[in-house]
């Protein structure tokens, strides 16, 4: 077998599913397990404990998939050019700001589909193969692994970047037992910027580099399941399903491409939903209105709780307080605790007494 015409084809055949880039990694992590490791030591995954039940699994490939020698590691662009400008969202406390990549369909069902139609095209062409596939759906490294393979370089806020398209893309891997030819890291181009760090609302990226997932907003709307500390919650603003800012402010991303999957286009007006609109959706409402989505796996308690922390740093205003008054006795002692909270800034805005 040409492992080296095989590559060309898988690039190919890659470009052909959708993906705008397609690169083939080692497996050799070293580096990356050791500032993993240090991350975790140092508490800043949360409560994201299956990170550290996962071990070095993260962090070798073919301890997670025995038999492992590459990953080709696929990028496929999300930004969509209809969807209300996320500025104006953002300035607007009476919106609710959804993370653009989750304001259409949920990628993993759309990239998963496309990994294993790739997958099956090069077992098909190689003969018996071992491989398997993964959108962010097991313990893998794909930012290090999406580096070393050639899609672009770890930037200080800890995403992906590349300089022709920015950061508005996703990634998935196929782990294969196949010896594909290497591609070549390419070099970093952040220099002395530091926008990203500079606007974080809640300081999350504490040093170029690093980031502490605490503070995160991503990390608060989407993996947290507790309370979120008061002490981030004006920060927040009225993000309420992750957040974009260090992506908005990144000088790399005036070069990000718009997709042409039809998929990524904004569903039930989640670019740019009015905050007690979304506050007074039933839970089947919130089901309905988020079926295929990203957004559904926070589910319906953490939605409300992300909702309620928002409308707290909205405008004070007679439609808020009405809204948050309505939710006062949930049977949620989380939800409870984020309305009262809201509650009471609205209040005091209402009266003056706040700001």
């Amino acid at each position: 077998m040409d492992v080296k015409s095989l590559a060309l084809s898988i690039k190919d055949w890659g470009r052909e599913l959708g993906f705008q880039k397609v690169g083939i990694a080692g497996i050799d992590l070293a580096h990356d397990e050791a500032r993993l490791q240090a991350w975790l030591a140092l508490g800043r995954h949360g409560t994201m404990h299956y990170m550290q039940r996962h071990g070095t699994r993260r962090s070798r490939p073919d301890e997670l998939v025995p038999g492992t020698l590459r990953v080709v590691s696929a990028r496929m662009d999300y930004r969509v050019d209809d969807a209300t400008d996320p500025d104006r969202v953002l300035h607007d406390p009476e919106l609710g700001y959804v993370s653009r990549y989750a304001i259409g369909r949920d990628y993993h069902k759309v990239l998963r589909t496309r990994l294993a139609k790739l997958a099956d095209r090069i077992a098909a062409a190689a003969g018996t193969a071992g491989y398997r596939a993964f959108t962010d759906s097991a313990p893998v490294l794909e930012k290090a692994l999406a580096r070393d393979a050639g899609l672009g370089w770890i930037g200080k806020h800890t995403n992906l970047l590349d300089r022709h398209d920015g950061s508005w893309f996703f990634l998935g891997e196929i782990y294969t037992d196949l010896p594909l030819p290497l591609d070549t890291p390419v070099t970093a181009h952040c220099g002395s910027c530091t926008a990203c760090i500079d606007v974080c609302p809640t300081q999350a990226i504490v040093a170029p580099y690093e980031l502490d997932a605490r503070r995160c907003i991503s990390y608060l709307t989407i993996e947290h399941d507790g309370s979120i500390p008061e002490s981030l919650r004006p920060a927040m603003g009225n993000r309420i399903y992750g957040c974009d800012d260090c992506q908005l402010v990144c000088p790399w991303n005036r070069y990000a491409k718009v997709t042409a999957e039809a998929d990524f286009r904004a569903r039930h007006g989640l670019d740019a939903p009015r905050l007690v609109d979304l506050f007074a959706w039933t839970e089947q409402q919130f089901l309905e209105k988020t079926e295929g989505s990203a957004i559904r796996r926070v589910g319906y308690e953490r939605w409300l709780r992300n909702v309620a922390v928002a409308l707290g740093n909205a405008l004070g205003s007679g439609e808020a307080i009405a809204a948050l008054q309505a939710r006062l006795d949930h049977p949620s002692a989380l939800v409870r605790e984020h309305v009262q909270w809201a509650l009471e800034r609205q209040e005091k805005r209402v009266t003056g007494n706040g700001q």
